[in-house]
Formats: C-alpha cells, structure tokens, sequence
C-alpha cells in the first residue's frame, strides 16, 4: 500500500509540474517565438489589401495599429512598437512580445484538468477497489500457516476480492473447525487410550498370574490345569475384544461426514465434472450421455466429491481407453453410473471394495489407502442414496444413487 501511495504522489507531481510547465515556461521563451513578427506581417497585408485599420482583437499579439495624424505624440508609447510606411501613410503598429495564445492555452488547461481528474480517479479507485482489499489477506496465508485461525475477515462487497475474500473466510473457518475437531479427537483419544489401557490391565494380569502358577507347577491336577487354560484364553478374549472397540473406534473418528442437505440442480454437478476432466481426459474417449436435468436432494459439493473419487478410480485402475458416464431413474431417484474399460479386479471382490482400508487385487503398484471407496458410501448414504459396482464385459461400473426432490 505504501508503495501504491508513493506511486499517486509522484503522478501529482508529474501533473503540477506539466501544469506549470504549460502556463509558466512558455512566457520565458516567447520573445524568441517570432509571434508578434508574424502578426505585425499579416496586418501589414491586410491594411495593403483593404486599406482599412484591423481590428487587434483579431491578433494574439498586437495590441493596437495607429495611423500617423498631426499628433505630435505619434511616436511615443508605453507599449512596443513598430512604425510601417503602407502607400504613403505612416502606421504605429503596437504588440506585446510575451503575448502567447489566451485561448490555446485555456483550452489546454482544460483538457489537462480532465486528463488529470481522470488519472487520479482511476488511481484511487484502483486503491481503494483493488490494492486495499487485497492489502487485507496479504498476511492471511502467513497467518493461517501459523495457527492463527480465530481472526475473521470482513466482509466486502467487492466486485474483485468480494467472492474471494468469502472464501479465504470460508477456508478459515473450515480449517479453525477442523483444528478444534482435532484437539477433541485427540482429547477423546487420550481418554479412551487411559480407559482401555486400564481396562486391559486386568486381564493380561489375570494371564500372567496363571501362566506364573503352570509354569512353576502349582497346578499339578490335570483339571486345575484344565480350567487355567480356559481363563487364559477368556481373558485373552477379552483383549481381542478391547482392541477390536479400539479399532473400530479410531477407524470411524478417522473419516468425518459432514453433509449440508439442501436442492441442487443435477447439472450444476455434472457440469462442473466435465469441465474438470475435460482437459485432463484429452486422450481417453470420455463421454456424458444426454440427460434430463432434475432437482436432487443433498449435497452439491459432497455429490461431487463423490463423482471425482469414482473418476478417479477409473483413471487410476481403467485401461485409458474409455470413460463414460451415463443416467437412469429408478422410482424417485436418479442413477449416476461411470463405467471405464479394462477393469481387472475379480467379481468376487465387489462385496469389499467399499470397505475402509480395502484394497482390491488389482492396484499393482499404485499408491492409495483404500478409502476412496469407503468415503463414497458413507457420504451418499448420509444423504439418503447409496452407492453399487457391477462388472460388465471388462468394463468396471460404479453406480450413485441420487434423491430426487
């Protein structure tokens, strides 16, 4: 912004100095102008050629023409002057020397004064539109790589930063909400962690006590060595059991649903899908079949999510060849399908591919978790639909169930 400012000081400078330059500087070389030359020359023509006196209004410089009478003072003026003998009568034709002129230079002025009003105002608009918004989330990125998340930004309605500045807004609160989400996991984590650990302490005690007692032959009757067995595989248990609760614990706080359910129309998804991969995909055969536009009941960014997470599937584990997405209605529902070529994965497997962490025999060497899947089921069952893949001829076909409003 500083920088911006010195900026419109030294165009006010420039403009005062153009200013003076226009109105002062001429007046300095003016008597080297030859004006008043010319002009007395073209008096001199007109009284040759109409024998009348000219009017010196009509003359920038020359300030009145007199013809010589019985005047003694003839030759004596305050002003400049030169004397013309034209026919055979004596003429006193006065000028100024620094006479420049008055209508040029107002007109000048004039177009100056807008010229500069203009310049100005574009560059305090610009200030004010442009560099001072942006001036506002300079240090954002700064700050939100720090942690400082708590300082909200005001809103502008901006025709530039307005949107943009919503959204750094947005992305704050986003992060700021995720920062506390994971403090409270990590809080409930401890907790549970402190819980478990005790809970286990029990029974592996309970363990140690009796393989202690066999090995050191306490239980010397075969019935008393019977029933320690069976308490150390019961309490054995009971640990398979608190480590199952800790898995299925730190499997659903891994992954969170959140779905703002509200009516979108189907097209705003597709839309944004095909412009998306249509640049990505220039050298696969990727289609969007034709169809209805409808309104859907959910989550327009989450249905997307979910379209991306299945392209990207196909991408990831299709031959390249082809990818095409198609539609269907089924009662009030609207069926998204994208089927890619060169599908390898065994049929077999379709049951537990949307399963978190489940990675089909086809992945090779391609890197991934294996929950693109399992996020696509969890997200449109959260707004009412569902989720299916089917393999038909080679060709890998994941289906999303969409409500219809």
């Amino acid at each position: 912004m500083k920088s911006y400012n010195r900026i419109i000081a030294l165009v006010v400078v420039f403009i005062i100095a153009l200013f003076i330059g226009v109105n002062f500087l001429p007046n300095k070389y003016s008597e080297q102008s030859g004006l008043h030359k010319v002009e007395i020359s073209r008096v001199v023509r007109e009284i040759e050629e109409t024998g009348e006196i000219p009017d010196s209004d009509d003359y920038d410089s020359i300030l009145g023409v007199y013809e010589q009478n019985s005047d003694e003072d003839f030759f004596v003026s305050d002003n400049d002057y030169v004397i013309r003998e034209i026919g055979d009568k004596l003429y006193r034709i006065e000028y100024s020397k620094t006479s420049e002129s008055k209508n040029e230079i107002l007109y000048i002025n004039i177009a100056l004064a807008v010229f500069s009003l203009f310049v100005i105002s574009v560059l305090f608009y610009i200030r004010h539109s442009i560099i001072k918004p942006f001036s506002q989330i300079t240090d954002l990125p700064y700050e939100l790589s720090k942690g400082n998340l708590t300082v909200p930004l005001k809103e502008n309605k901006n025709r530039y930063f307005g949107k943009f500045l919503w959204g750094l807004d947005m992305l704050r609160e986003k992060l700021e909400e995720s920062k506390k989400a994971e403090l409270e996991f990590m809080r409930e984590k401890k907790t549970m962690l402190l819980s478990l650990s005790h809970d286990i302490k029990t029974p592996l005690s309970a363990i140690k006590l009796y393989s202690k007692a066999l090995s050191s032959g306490i239980y010397k009757e075969p019935q008393k060595q019977q029933e320690a067995y069976l308490s150390i595989n019961e309490k054995a248990d009971e640990i398979e059991k608190l480590v199952s609760e800790i898995m299925r614990t730190e499997t659903e706080d891994i992954m969170r649903f959140d779905v703002k359910k509200s009516e979108f129309y189907l097209s705003k998804v597709i839309d944004s899908i095909k412009a998306y991969y249509k640049d990505k995909l220039e050298n696969t055969d990727f289609t969007i079949a034709l169809y209805s536009d409808c309104m859907i009941n959910g989550d327009a960014d989450r249905v997307t999510e979910v379209l991306q997470n299945i392209m990207e599937n196909a991408i990831k584990y299709g031959d390249g060849k082809s990818i095409d997405i198609s539609f269907s209605d089924e009662e009030d529902c609207r069926i998204i399908t994208i089927r890619n070529s060169g599908c390898t994965l065994e049929k077999s497997e379709l049951t537990h591919i949307f399963d978190s962490f489940y990675r089909g025999s086809n992945v090779g060497s391609k890197p991934g978790n294996g929950l693109g899947l399992y996020i696509c089921r969890q997200l449109t069952r959260a707004m009412g639909g569902d989720v299916f893949a089917d393999i038909e001829n080679g060709n890998m076909c994941v289906s999303v169930v969409c409500k219809k409003n």
